[in-house]
């Protein structure tokens, strides 16, 4: 009897514990909205535990729920208490997940510390105003059934969807990122990319709201919602499961890849005038044996190093150049470097964030940053900022490259480049004005290094490989302070330096998967599928 009576009154205590928020006002809404939000990130890299996203998104059925009892069903309060609930929701969930972003104010404190709260509090102050904006929209579709599951992945889909793309976007760290990192799962966005992912990822982790709140005149367990997310989960799964073991990987004959991460801190040391011993340590570490087959350069057939590898720039070095020709030996060098156009007669040319190919000692071909990351590579709104004191975050200001374009590199099939910041941006990594031919690989270069040991650059790994996965194409990651990797054309990491490590990665280039769904028919899968959700929800409020 004891037992019983322990087990009833565990169920009764779970059963209340939706009242129990539904019913929260003030401080006590807020703070259960903030702390839901930031177990959240915990479904995000490193960690990748997928069923914390269930935190934030059951707790989103019944913060709405809430809102009910604020006003009139078609009145302003509902959706005023909606949004609020939404705002401290995504606060928490963005200050849990993007606060390593300090991390980059200290790299030059002197500079740029009075900017920490900003990146620390600010940036996620502004990102939650979408999901305050997918909560008013959800509850505008809302209904007392399981369906209204399907208004807020409407309502949350669409406001990820306008993160992604407003103010040149932000779609980092989306709802979906919970499935992307959980292993089988992941292979969905082959099918309907990042902003599928979070319209899937939505319905799965809210739906344990409807079993455990028993709906007026539903069962437990009997409801809609629960029954389709399940099925939803099991599928996606099996998928994931059948086109990974139905596929292994093959690589591309004669080449040989050799990755170069040296972790060099961003600090007063990166200065032109310590650029000579720069690329000494460069050459060095390049030249590396890591075993009997691999003695150095002259085993590979292409050296790549990171992101803005140089405080200098690289084609008005001619000893740099001659240098680094001697020690290639024939092989092929593509690294990252700022690149300058138009300069001369007193006048400044335009600077270029870029990735350059480098043959003995001539650059033959190169690729400039298209999308640049605001405050960091360019002051966004800058006749009203600059005035008010706000500057950009790092030294120099650069310009915009002529893109979407490829890059071709000797010895090498048709390259997607992708430097830092912009193999976060669905869709838009094998973008293309290469004639209607499709790249046959991402390459990824980047300096994570302004982040230190933090979960930052594990989040932006995390998010280069799922766009391996969307567009079937092998990714060549190279990081100055990590992660460094090659991943193959379904998101399998084959070979890695852990962050914060010093080294080389020998591995060759695997061949890319068959053109995926998603890298065909991307632009038309967030639409319908919204669509359908939008529909389903009405359904639910009709019924109401």
């Amino acid at each position: 009897m004891t037992q019983t009576a322990a087990l009833t009154g565990a169920l009764t205590g779970l059963r209340s514990f939706p009242q129990r928020i539904i019913l929260a006002d003030g401080w006590v809404r807020r703070g259960v909205a903030f702390g839901c939000g930031a177990l959240g990130a915990l479904a995000l890299p490193p960690f990748d535990f997928a069923p914390a996203m269930a935190a934030p998104l059951t707790a989103a059925v019944w913060l709405i729920d809430g809102s009910a009892a604020r006003g009139a069903r078609f009145g302003l309060a509902p959706l005023i208490s909606a949004a609020s609930a939404g705002w401290w929701l995504g606060f928490g969930y963005f200050l849990a997940g993007l606060w390593w972003l300090g991390a980059a104010m200290l790299v030059e404190a002197d500079q740029f510390a009075w900017a920490l709260p900003l990146a620390v509090l600010g940036l996620p102050a502004a990102l939650a105003l979408f999901p305050a904006l997918g909560f008013a929209f959800s509850r505008l579709l809302w209904s007392s059934g399981s369906l209204r599951v399907f208004a807020l992945a409407a309502g949350l889909g669409a406001s990820e969807w306008l993160r992604g793309h407003v103010l040149t976007g932000f779609p980092w760290n989306d709802f979906g990122m919970a499935l992307a990192g959980a292993g089988p799962l992941g292979q969905a966005a082959s099918l309907i990319g990042l902003h599928g992912l979070d319209l899937a990822a939505i319905v799965i982790f809210s739906a344990p709201a409807t079993i455990v709140d028993r709906p007026t005149g539903q069962r437990n367990f009997a409801n809609g919602a629960a029954r389709v997310a399940a099925v939803l989960l099991i599928a996606i799964l099996a998928f994931g499961v059948f086109r990974l073991a139905r596929n292994e990987t093959e690589f591309v004959e004669g080449v040989k890849l050799r990755l170069m991460q040296p972790n060099l801190p961003q600090d007063a040391k990166f200065r032109p005038e310590n650029g000579a011993e720069i690329l000494r340590h460069y050459l060095a570490l390049s030249d590396r044996a890591t075993g009997p087959g691999r003695t150095g350069v002259a085993d590979v057939t292409h050296l790549i190093w990171p992101e803005s590898a140089f405080p200098y720039v690289l084609s008005r070095e001619p000893q740099a150049l001659s240098a680094i020709a001697r020690a290639m030996q024939g092989k092929t060098l593509i690294t990252g470097a700022a690149r300058v156009e138009g300069d001369g007669g007193g006048r400044r040319g335009k600077i270029f964030n870029s990735i350059e190919v480098l043959q003995g000692d001539r650059i033959v071909s190169f690729y400039d940053k298209t999308h640049l990351v605001p405050f960091g590579e360019y002051l966004p709104l800058e006749g009203l900022l600059r005035p008010l004191g706000v500057s950009h975050l790092v030294p120099g200001i650069w310009d915009q490259g002529q893109g979407p374009r490829g890059l071709s590199a000797p010895g090498l099939p048709a390259i997607a480049p992708l430097i830092c910041y912009e193999a976060i941006f669905p869709g838009e990594a094998a973008a293309r004005d290469r004639g209607g031919d499709r790249p046959q690989l991402l390459l990824n270069l980047t300096n994570d290094g302004w982040f230190g040991k933090t979960t930052g650059p594990y989040q932006h790994f995390g998010q280069a490989r799922l766009r391996a996965i969307e567009e079937g194409l092998p990714l060549i990651r190279v990081a100055n302070t990590g992660i460094s990797a090659i991943v193959d054309a379904y998101g399998r990491t084959l070979e890695s330096l852990p962050l914060g490590e010093e080294g080389v990665i020998d591995g060759r280039l695997p061949k890319p998967a068959p053109e995926t769904f998603f890298a065909r028919h991307g632009s038309l899968v967030f639409p319908i599928l919204w669509g359908l959700l939008v529909v389903v929800a009405g359904i639910g409020r009709w019924r109401d």
